[in-house]
């Protein structure tokens, strides 16, 4: 275990250019615990640099401090902020919302600790402390943890090591749907008046399937039917057309993938193609998700579709770019949750 310093054998300007850079690492994004932690201090110094910092900025940090207000919130005060924000949901603090937002923030430190704060002090509390306001990942409460982690370190892995043999190449599928009525992105227009976009009252809808490669390969196919095994396999025949080496194929639990009929097809095929399947409840480990994202996002929601044939050809259209550009498919497995892929 690595001792803990002693700030007062360190000269004032060491201590000094120490705290300064401690809180300048908090406010690009890192952890505070994982910042102290690097330097050897005791973990509650970091909250009081922290609290240094926002009560006189950085004059505050400095071994001869310029004089500041008060502070309202001292260093442990600060550290129990930000283990509470990012440690626990809002609702085991019986709020109604699963989201911190910055008035839930301010009610739970008057409620701690009697201090008020403006919306926009607790905003500038959470920048100091290297927090953002993110987009949050939705995770279904009955994946297994166990099974994820079973997945990265053992399974996966060992998947890897059988294509290798194999001289097979792995591929992640996946199904979705999408409407024309979805829409993404923003307008420019006046100043306090929201822009109307005009679009037709008919709604459509299309079922799409994928598969992607680490090295950046894609195959699809789309159908207005659901996607039931006979679709399935239709697909799989496609995925395996032109292609000479065998095919591992990761795919999610759906009754289709599990069918007694894809089944035999499969073992058909002596051994030319592969299924396994991901952890229960776990989209964010499949790399295919992504492509639907950026279907949607960038092929569908910024167009105008007034008819099926208009769906059918944006989706296609978007579909077909990134077949033909496979470093931006490659470029998917570097998101963090699919990193491991690559």
């Amino acid at each position: 275990m690595k001792p803990i310093q002693d700030g007062r054998k360190l000269s004032r300007s060491a201590m000094e250019g120490i705290r300064i850079r401690a809180v300048q690492q908090v406010q690009a994004g890192e952890s505070p615990e994982a910042v102290i932690k690097a330097l050897g201090f005791n973990p509650r110094r970091i909250y009081q640099w922290l609290a240094l910092y926002r009560a006189g900025g950085w004059d505050a940090l400095k071994s001869k401090k310029a004089p500041g207000r008060a502070r309202k919130l001292g260093g442990p005060q600060l550290r129990w902020i930000y283990q509470t924000v990012t440690t626990k949901n809002p609702l085991q603090l019986k709020f109604q919302f699963a989201l911190w937002t910055r008035p839930m923030i301010a009610v739970l430190i008057k409620k701690k600790y009697g201090v008020k704060l403006s919306l926009a002090s607790v905003g500038r509390l959470l920048s100091q402390l290297g927090l953002t306001c993110q987009k949050p990942l939705v995770r279904a409460f009955q994946q297994n943890p166990k099974l994820v982690e079973q997945w990265l370190s053992v399974e996966y892995p060992k998947i890897k090591r059988q294509a290798k043999r194999e001289k097979a190449e792995i591929f992640f599928g996946d199904e979705s749907g999408v409407r024309s009525d979805f829409h993404s992105g923003t307008t420019w227009g006046k100043s306090g008046e929201t822009p109307i976009i005009r679009a037709t009252g008919a709604r459509f809808h299309l079922n799409m399937i994928s598969a992607i490669s680490p090295r950046g390969a894609i195959r699809f196919m789309t159908t207005k039917s659901g996607v039931n095994a006979t679709v399935f396999i239709t697909f799989l025949k496609r995925l395996l057309e032109g292609n000479s080496r065998p095919v591992f194929l990761i795919v999610d639990g759906h009754p289709s993938h599990r069918a007694k009929k894809v089944k035999a097809f499969i073992e058909s095929l002596a051994g030319k193609l592969r299924l396994f399947f991901l952890p229960p409840y776990s989209p964010e480990l499949n790399p295919d998700e992504l492509v639907w994202n950026d279907v949607k996002n960038n092929g569908v929601g910024r167009r105008m579709i007034c008819s099926p044939v208009d769906l059918e050809r944006a989706v296609q259209s978007r579909l077909r770019l990134l077949q033909k550009n496979p470093d931006r498919v490659r470029s998917l497995f570097q998101e963090k949750h699919v990193r491991y892929a690559a």
